[in-house]
């Protein structure tokens, strides 16, 4: 039998929110009813929710838990493979707002913001929009998705995967001027050829595959077997990474820290992170003196160290949360 700690929290109640743009946001809760709330953020963007692990993350006896499947992913509707013109729309701005909705509806005032890789973005540029709705932000595999960052996942990580970036980036068929991530933002948004894209979506899930494989969590074999799955997330993680997360200028996370200067923000990242180097937490960090670094040296992108971590910073804000 698992552990009281291994054990999955079973699921209090779930559904599908109508949001103000007719779109719907799929949700879930497990936990204690009214414990103190923690809202996690998958990864992406495009993951889904993906089961019921993210719930081990937490206290069920203290905290209720939510999730939810970011708009057009996972149990979301429309997906956006079924409606390709919905990609418009699909913006951090309007993820944050699909947030705000959702706490509204829960009838929650603040919440602790929790995400992992893509989510940790959105968990911190939430927080950096609603400071007043954010009890504290954890966060692990830590992203801001800048260009800088997008460049290196794409492109400068070939350097050490010089092979399969050379097949990844012939596959891409770019044009003249146009990043690798933003041909395959071209291709998986085209109505016109669902066979092509399907191939995009398969040269792209091989590429994930790649620069991941130093991970010490790594398992052999495509990120995602599921066809629609694969072809989701590829949609919407070239969609916006080709728009630098819809977070540059003075949007970007780096330049609007000081919204969370009264905010406790907890980053977790695995030295052995290849994908997304250490060094954007560290920079995060800078900015907010205040905030917590925890550098897991024998992880990557996330691990059952950071998992822990994480459990036991939420712990903290939960029992220093008045009236719990």
């Amino acid at each position: 039998m698992p552990s009281r700690d291994d054990a999955i929290p079973p699921l209090l109640d779930s559904g599908r929110l109508a949001l103000s743009d007719g779109a719907s946001l799929y949700w879930e809760t497990s936990g204690r009813a009214e414990g103190v709330p923690v809202l996690w953020l998958h990864g992406g963007p495009g993951s889904g929710l993906r089961g019921e692990r993210y719930r081990r993350k937490f206290d069920a006896d203290r905290n209720l838990i939510i999730g939810v499947d970011q708009r057009g992913c996972g149990r979301s509707l429309p997906l956006v493979t079924d409606d390709l013109s919905s990609l418009v729309g699909n913006t951090t701005e309007r993820l944050i707002t699909d947030l705000e909705e959702l706490r509204v509806s829960l009838g929650l005032e603040r919440w602790i913001v929790t995400g992992g890789s893509w989510g940790s973005t959105l968990a911190l540029a939430y927080a950096v929009e609603h400071p007043e709705r954010v009890i504290g932000v954890v966060v692990a595999a830590v992203t801001t998705t800048s260009r800088d960052e997008v460049d290196w996942i794409t492109e400068g990580v070939g350097r050490i995967f010089p092979e399969a970036w050379a097949a990844f980036e012939a596959a891409s068929a770019r044009r003249e001027g146009e990043r690798v991530v933003e041909a395959y933002a071209r291709r998986l948004a085209d109505p016109a050829d669902p066979a092509d894209r399907a191939r995009a979506a398969d040269d792209w899930d091989a590429w994930e595959s790649t620069h991941v494989s130093l991970d010490p969590a790594w398992r052999p074999g495509p990120t995602r077997d599921d066809l629609v799955e694969r072809a989701v997330f590829g949609t919407l993680v070239t969609h916006y990474w080709a728009n630098d997360g819809f977070l540059s200028g003075d949007r970007a996370i780096l330049a609007r820290t000081d919204q969370l200067a009264d905010v406790p923000v907890v980053l977790l990242h695995g030295r052995r992170d290849i994908s997304g180097p250490v060094v954007t937490p560290w920079r995060l960090h800078q900015r907010l003196p205040h905030s917590e670094l925890h550098v897991v040296e024998e992880e990557g992108h996330g691990g059952p160290r950071q998992t822990e971590l994480m459990r036991e910073a939420v712990a903290r804000l939960t029992e220093e949360t008045p009236g719990t």
